[in-house]
């Protein structure tokens, strides 16, 4: 990742050692490990995130595409089930909280038409 040899991790725990001390030394160290594990741990949820965000534009491109077609009606039924599923898939990405907000509604429908 940095390129460093031995003598050169060498190097730097000789001066770590004569600037921090042997007590303040292990300790040091430690702290280091920590923000590089945090740091890669980062990295990597970023880089799932945009991972994901990428493969959501993509479906979506697609999905227009096929949309933008009108040979439609010429698609087998295996096709017409899989766009049937991909705009079933956009549609939940889109609103994630539509049949939630839907429930509410029916439940205060409900109470208003009970009092």
């Amino acid at each position: 990742m940095f390129d460093i040899g031995f003598w050169e991790l060498l190097m730097i725990a000789v001066i770590g050692l004569v600037v921090l001390g042997p007590e303040r030394l292990p300790g040091a160290i430690r702290s280091v490990q920590r923000t590089i594990a945090k740091v890669r741990a980062f990295g990597s949820k970023m880089e799932a995130e945009i991972n994901h965000e990428l493969r959501v534009k993509e479906l979506h491109e697609h999905l227009k595409q096929i949309e933008a077609t009108d040979d439609l009606d010429k698609l087998s039924p295996e096709l017409k089930r899989s766009l049937k599923e991909l705009q079933d898939a956009a549609a939940s990405v889109q609103h994630p909280y539509a049949k939630e907000q839907e429930q509410v509604e029916e439940q205060k429908s409900s109470k208003d038409k009970g009092e």
